[in-house]
C-alpha cells in the first residue's frame, strides 16, 4: 500500500486489490487496535475518492484512494454544552460551555462532561473509559482536556506542570483595572464551606501566581487576559476579588451584578505536550461573544 502525506493532516493510500473497507484500515493501521481503527471509521474520518464513508464493508476497487482524516473531531456524536476539539488513541480535548458540570456532584447528578465522553466513547466499545485530568468550574467555558486510560492520566496529573506549556484564560472582571498588567501572588486555603482565600503569609496554603494584561476596559467592565503559573481551585476567581475586580456574575467571591447573563471566565488555551509521542499540542477557543458586546466597550 503506498501512503501518500497530503497535509500534516491528511493520510492518503492508493488501493492496489479488491477489498471491504473494514480490513482494508486494519491491514493499513496494524499498529493499532481493532476498536481504534472501527472508531476512526464511525467518526466520519475515512474518505473513498473524497466521498466520507463509514459503511464497514464498503468494497473498494484497485485504483480507489482512501484517505484519512486525522483526528478530526466527532461528527456522530451529539454533545450538550460541550463539542470535541481534538481526539486521539490517548487524550480527549473538549470545548465546555458555560454552565456545565466537569463530574457529577453529591448534590448535582445531571449531565455533566464526564458522563457524555463516557457514553461517547463506550458506544465504539463498552470497555472503554475516561479519566479526569483537571477541572473547570461549572460555570467557567473553554478548553478542557480528559486521558483514555488510567496511565495516561497518571502521567499527565504528575508531569502537568513540565507539561503543560500555556495556559489561558480570558476574564471579564467588575470596574476599571488601572493597572494595565500585574502579577498576584498569594497561599490559597479553603475554608469548610469549601470557599477559598488568600493569606499573604508565606507557606500559610498552597501558593498561588496568576498573571494578567488589561485588553481593553469601559462602562465599569475590564476584559482581561490571564495566565496561569500555577493552577489552584478558584485561582483567578479569589485573585480578582482580591484586587478588587470580582469576575462577572461570580457572586461568590464578591460580585455586585451580570451584565452578560454567564459567568465571565473562559479558559482559551491550553497548550501541552502529547503524554505519548511528548509533541507540542495548541487548543485554542474563541473569546465568548457575550465578553465582546458593543453595549460593552
Amino acid at each position: 500500500m503506498n501512503k501518500n502525506r497530503q497535509n500534516a493532516n491528511m493520510e492518503e493510500y492508493k488501493v492496489k486489490e479488491q477489498a471491504e473497507l473494514l480490513p482494508f484500515l486494519l491491514e493499513t493501521f496494524s499498529d493499532r487496535s481493532r476498536n481504534a481503527v472501527k472508531s476512526i471509521l464511525t467518526r466520519g474520518q475515512v474518505y473513498v475518492n473524497n466521498q466520507e464513508v463509514t459503511q464497514h464493508n464498503y468494497k473498494l476497487e484497485p485504483g480507489y484512494t482512501v484517505t484519512i482524516q486525522k483526528n478530526k473531531a466527532a461528527k456522530a456524536a451529539n454533545f450538550e454544552k460541550m463539542k470535541i476539539l481534538y481526539e486521539d488513541d490517548a487524550i480527549i480535548v473538549i470545548e465546555k460551555d458555560s454552565g456545565l458540570l466537569t463530574v457529577a456532584t453529591e448534590q448535582e447528578k445531571s449531565l455533566t462532561a464526564y458522563k457524555q465522553l463516557m457514553d461517547y466513547v463506550q458506544k465504539i466499545n463498552p470497555k472503554n473509559r475516561i479519566f479526569v485530568v483537571h477541572r473547570l468550574d461549572r460555570e467557567t467555558s473553554g478548553v478542557m482536556l480528559f486521558a483514555k486510560s488510567e496511565e495516561i492520566k497518571h502521567t499527565l496529573q504528575t508531569g502537568w506542570k513540565e507539561m503543560v506549556k500555556e495556559r489561558s484564560y480570558v476574564a471579564l472582571v467588575e470596574g476599571i483595572v488601572t493597572k494595565h498588567e500585574d502579577t498576584i501572588t498569594s497561599w490559597l486555603k479553603e475554608t469548610k464551606t469549601f470557599k477559598v482565600y488568600s493569606s499573604q503569609k508565606q507557606d500559610d496554603g498552597k501558593k498561588a501566581v496568576t498573571h494578567y494584561k488589561v485588553i481593553k476596559a469601559s462602562n465599569n467592565l475590564s476584559l482581561l487576559s490571564v495566565y496561569l503559573e500555577t493552577g489552584r481551585k478558584n485561582q483567578i476567581r479569589v485573585h480578582m476579588s482580591d484586587i478588587g475586580h470580582p469576575v462577572v456574575g461570580d457572586k461568590k467571591y464578591g460580585a455586585k451584578g451580570n451584565a452578560i447573563g454567564r459567568f465571565g471566565l473562559h479558559a482559551i488555551v491550553l497548550a501541552i505536550n502529547h503524554p505519548v509521542t511528548g509533541e507540542l499540542l495548541r487548543f485554542k477557543s474563541n473569546i465568548p461573544t457575550e465578553f465582546l458586546k458593543k453595549r460593552q466597550f
